[in-house]
């Protein structure tokens, strides 16, 4: 009888983007958390498009970020909700990125944003590598965040409490961001600052995450953009027809009088 032996896979070559998985096969964890990735970039990239003119930066919205070569490779990607990463290019190879591949690019995301489903608890989830439990497929997301992707500003957003905690990495450690007096976080690299604004969007009533530049102006999407343009135009019509009334107005009294008007 001859016994056949299994040869161990040998790696040549670390994978990249296209031949990574694109996602972990899990659902998004509600109806809340699409239109809120949507309304932080929509109103964040006129900022972007001036800071970066040659075009050169990435959002990721719910896309794997790869940290570590793992079997399955799913296990070696963290997805945070929300994620903006400086002076990389959009697209690689002639086609939008699958993945973030952080030993192919090397520049870690300025800022990670986690929106929480549950209690926050793997959101602040600090369990290192080295501690991980048999049976567990990973080290906690916060340690990952502060040790290996390290992104220099990480948000926990959590919308059933209307609040956000921001942590900005100093000496490899997250510390808490304190809120301005506008009760709003400063991403200073940006000019901008991060906060909740509560209103409506799309069709939902909540407490949103929202952008606003460093004088406290709401930043808005393109759609409200033009909503706005689209008030002050009525304003203007409406003000040019009340004062066509009041010269008709007018018009009509010196008539009465017998004084004809000019013009």
């Amino acid at each position: 009888m001859t016994l056949s032996i299994e040869q161990p896979t040998v790696i040549t070559a670390l994978p990249d983007h296209s031949q990574l998985p694109e996602s972990d096969g899990t659902f998004v964890k509600n109806f809340q958390e699409h239109p809120q990735s949507i309304l932080l970039t929509d109103s964040i990239e006129p900022v972007l498009e001036n800071i970066h003119p040659d075009a050169q930066y990435c959002i990721g919205q719910d896309c794997g970020i790869y940290w570590r070569l793992t079997e399955p490779l799913e296990r070696g990607a963290e997805s945070p909700d929300w994620y903006y990463v400086p002076n990389v290019p959009p697209m690689l190879d002639g086609q939008f990125r699958r993945s973030y591949v952080l030993w192919q690019e090397l520049i870690p995301p300025l800022i990670v944003l986690e929106f929480v489903s549950g209690d926050g608890t793997e959101e602040r989830d600090k369990t290192p590598l080295s501690r991980v439990e048999e049976g567990k497929e990973k080290p906690g997301k916060f340690w990952i965040y502060e040790q290996v992707i390290r992104p220099a500003f990480y948000g926990i957003y959590e919308v059933s409490k209307a609040s956000v905690e921001m942590y900005y990495l100093v000496a490899g450690q997250y510390q808490l961001l304190p809120a301005n007096e506008r009760g709003h976080y400063p991403i200073s690299p940006l000019g901008v600052e991060l906060g909740i604004w509560q209103g409506q969007y799309q069709n939902a009533e909540l407490p949103w995450l929202r952008w606003w530049d460093n004088q406290g102006n709401l930043l808005l999407t393109g759609w409200e953009t033009t909503e706005q343009e689209r008030q002050r135009a009525e304003r203007a019509e409406l003000q040019v027809e009340q004062e066509h009334q009041r010269a008709e107005r007018l018009a009509a009294q010196l008539r009465a009088m017998g004084i004809e008007p000019e013009g």
